[in-house]
């Protein structure tokens, strides 16, 4: 979402109404950020990059105006970029702007040790099963274990340098621009045996669009707002991170002889099998047998031959032409 508007007297940016998604099935983490301290509401020199910023007198800035890639609405003056000699229009926003006098702080690197524990549980109602990839009665083990296939199936604690491994992608490059990363969970489970025997199997893979650069990535903005000497100010915080997002599929069956049999014929039937096997009941194991063979079969060779007789006709064509070379009439 993008966007600026007035409420009242004062400037309203996505700031101040965005929040990223939070919910059941999504994890935040922030690795990276870049802060614009001590902001406040007030007026300031639009950035040089936004159309038609750029400025020699008042008449080039219309009053009231608003760019989409502004930062606020503009007051019709034309005034000094800050400390540089070139000038910009001057809009009322929160001030200084971000791309003027954002501070870019080092990546948290050691987040690559951090952990998530994923609780997750699902249903089949059809078999009255109620399944979780945890152990009820061995919580304490998951505060030192972490998740493998074989020796570790109901510790679903994972670090975030094993989900971005998993996913192949370089942890330092996720810290850098930030990622979604989809969390998969495959229940796949046999009813015949044991129902503890299904046991989930977790995937992982990037979500978002890395070819194309602007849009790829994960980032979100937010404030810490205070006052001092009666003003209110504002820390802008630019946050890079890794959103997880939990997916959960489930497919479970249980063998049953009727659908079976229903099946089976409804295969058979679509293919002509059944006919053939009437056929050879009917032919092999009925005592009238004979009588359902005539009805169903023409024997020819009991019916009288008859001469067949063809009459041909030959007619032939000459020529009065002969060959040169030989002598010899066509």
């Amino acid at each position: 979402m993008r966007g600026v508007a007035l409420l009242g007297d004062a400037v309203q940016d996505t700031t101040e109404y965005v929040r990223p998604s939070e919910g059941g099935d999504v994890i935040s983490t922030i690795l990276r950020k870049e802060v614009t301290h001590d902001q406040t509401q007030g007026t300031c020199a639009e950035h040089y990059s936004v159309a038609n910023a750029n400025c020699t007198r008042d008449s080039d800035c219309i009053q009231g105006e608003s760019d989409f890639d502004g930062h606020g609405q503009r007051t019709g003056r034309c005034i000094r970029y800050y400390n540089y000699t070139f000038k910009t229009c001057e809009i009322k926003s929160w001030c200084p702007i971000e791309e003027y006098a954002v501070v870019r702080e080092p990546a948290l690197e050691q987040a690559i040790n951090f952990t998530v524990f994923i609780k997750n549980a699902i249903h089949f109602p059809k078999f009255k099963v109620l399944r979780g990839n945890i152990k009820p009665n061995k919580p304490k083990k998951l505060l030192r274990c972490h998740y493998h296939p074989e020796t570790n199936p109901y510790c679903p604690v994972f670090s975030l340098g094993f989900i971005a491994a998993q996913a192949r992608e370089k942890f330092s490059e996720l810290c850098r621009t930030g990622g979604i990363i989809g969390v998969f969970i495959n229940w796949k489970c046999d009813f015949d045996v044991d129902p503890s025997a299904c046991i989930p199997t977790y995937s992982f893979r990037r979500l978002d669009m890395r070819k194309n650069l602007p849009s790829s990535g994960y980032y979100y903005r937010f404030a810490k707002y205070y006052h001092k000497d009666g003003v209110e100010y504002r820390s802008l915080i630019k946050a890079y991170g890794i959103r997880l997002d939990v997916i959960v599929h489930g497919h479970a069956g249980r063998f049953s002889l009727i659908p079976t049999i229903i099946n089976t014929v409804t295969a058979m039937t679509s293919v002509g099998i059944c006919s053939i096997i009437c056929d050879w009941i009917m032919l092999t194991f009925i005592d009238k047998n004979e009588v359902f063979s005539e009805k169903k079969f023409d024997d020819v060779s009991k019916q009288p031959s008859q001469p067949i007789t063809t009459d041909f006709t030959l007619t032939s064509y000459g020529s009065t032409h002969s060959d040169l070379s030989d002598g010899v009439p066509l």
